[in-house]
């Protein structure tokens, strides 16, 4: 059976889009059968950081309510074993099937070895809806105090759901800005509180790729790319060094 992973972040502008596509792109790439999940209602882009924003692609709704089968969501034109289920259109969140998409979920474990649910920003609907499906919950923040703190409160909302494996990621890091801070690794996980996954540096390329409708790691194998790349080994149990702040 396959993994069901949210990526959330408390607030928005963390980059959690990219990191998910990220995350997908690099276990699909080691032979990995993944499924993304789009749960942004009205914000959709995952489609852009994974480089399909000219595919066609189906809505998660779509299949969960039986319209549409699983196994005709949308394929990555260059990745195989990738593939991606959008939001639907002109819906709320509070309108969605959660018993249905329930369903889809335990349909898509069987064919697939990883489910990324790409929450929107936030602690609403969509947040929950992810949180509540995983079983891995993956926690994505910026580098500043103030959003690590709006992480740690976010995991301590996950944790009054009963969410107990709740890991770490910072993303948008500027090395030479933590080393004046004099900031190590073990102070980020200090602050926050949760087992650290990954340091992502900031990384103009990350823009530039999906500006190029490619996904990151197509783009460059560098910065960001060589970050996340490192976080899906973790992800998938393997284990690598943290890297430093330099």
């Amino acid at each position: 059976m396959g993994i069901i992973v949210s990526v959330l972040s408390g607030k928005g502008g963390t980059g959690k889009t990219s990191v998910c596509a990220g995350l997908a792109t690099a276990l699909a790439r080691h032979g990995q059968k993944v499924l993304c999940v789009d749960l942004d209602v009205g914000l959709r882009n995952l489609d852009i950081a994974l480089g399909m924003s000219g595919e066609p692609v189906l809505s998660f709704a779509d299949v969960s309510e039986g319209e549409a089968r699983l196994e005709d969501a949308a394929t990555h034109p260059r990745i195989p074993g990738l593939q991606l289920l959008t939001a639907p259109i002109g819906r709320q969140p509070e309108e969605l099937n959660a018993p249905a998409f329930r369903k889809m979920l335990l349909r898509a474990r069987r064919h697939f070895d990883y489910v990324l649910l790409d929450a929107p920003a936030g602690v609403g609907t969509g947040f929950r809806l992810a949180a509540e499906n995983a079983s891995i919950q993956l926690l994505v923040t910026g580098p500043d105090p103030g959003a690590l703190r709006d992480g740690a409160r976010t995991g301590e909302i996950l944790e009054l759901m009963g969410k107990e494996d709740v890991r770490l990621v910072v993303n948008r890091v500027n090395p030479k800005l933590y080393a004046s801070m004099r900031l190590t690794v073990d102070d980020v996980m200090d602050c926050v509180g949760y087992r650290l996954l990954g340091l992502v540096p900031e990384d103009h390329h990350v823009t530039l790729a999906a500006a190029g409708d490619k996904a990151l790691l197509e783009y460059t194998h560098r910065g960001a790319a060589a970050a996340i790349e490192r976080i899906a080994l973790r992800l998938s149990g393997h284990s690598v060094p943290m890297q430093k702040l330099k």
